[in-house]
């Protein structure tokens, strides 16, 4: 089976249970159909800080474009198990961990959005065990802030900030950035706020000046999200 884990509210897919036969015998299998997350606000719900256009551009199209190549993948590498093609397995592999980690980072992102009417840029309860873990490893959110658009600064190409909780350090808050749509594996790693640094997220809004992107869409951080996950 070809599937993809992540927190509870984040993959949305639908099991297709089959059989086939080969030359080596029946084999079953378990296929799962991807789809995209229900959005909890209106594209436009985040301007100014993040537009409308650019979310339905975001949302309907890119993310869109990985749930179909992820879905696509998956169904080859089905057939390919099924016909013993070892070698086709390995080359659809590359495929699957690419889309689907472009389907899991959109789903985290999504999720991390909030427009400021639901909250969005309101920091966590300085009582809440993030906003505790926060002050006592940063001493303040503005300097979490700070080191992690410095992360996002240094991220040569495309690629994706997250802020994590790392269990296996304490419940410690680490800021690390992956290339391209590697997401985060380590179990040991819980993202609790993940940023696209990709250009189809901010260049239609502000071109070439990702900076200003990255300092304006703290704005509509979802921080109740990520004090959500940071129980896990």
């Amino acid at each position: 089976m070809y599937s993809l884990r992540s927190s509870r509210v984040l993959l949305k897919s639908s099991p297709i249970v089959g059989r086939t036969t080969s030359r080596f015998g029946s084999i079953s299998f378990v296929r799962s159909k991807y789809s995209l997350p229900e959005l909890d606000y209106e594209f436009s719900a985040t301007e100014p800080y993040i537009s409308g256009k650019i979310n339905e551009i975001h949302y309907t199209k890119h993310h869109q474009t990985y749930v179909n190549n992820l879905n696509a993948s998956i169904e080859q590498a089905v057939e390919a198990k099924s016909k013993g093609e070892v070698k086709k397995l390995v080359a659809l592999q590359k495929a699957i961990n690419f889309n689907g980690g472009g389907y899991i980072n959109h789903c985290l992102w999504w999720k991390n959005l909030a427009p400021v009417s639901q909250g969005g840029g309101q920091p966590p309860s300085a009582e809440s065990h993030l906003g505790k873990q926060i002050a006592k490893q940063y001493g303040s959110i503005d300097k979490l802030i700070e080191i992690t658009n410095g992360k996002l600064a240094g991220i040569q190409g495309s690629g994706w900030a997250f802020i994590v909780k790392n269990k296996a350090n304490g419940d410690t808050i680490d800021v690390i950035t992956t290339a391209n749509q590697d997401t985060v594996t380590d179990p040991n790693l819980v993202p609790l706020i993940a940023i696209d640094a990709w250009e189809h997220a901010y260049y239609l809004q502000y071109q070439n000046v990702k900076a200003d992107y990255f300092k304006a869409l703290w704005n509509v951080i979802n921080w109740k999200e990520a004090e959500r996950r940071y129980q896990f």
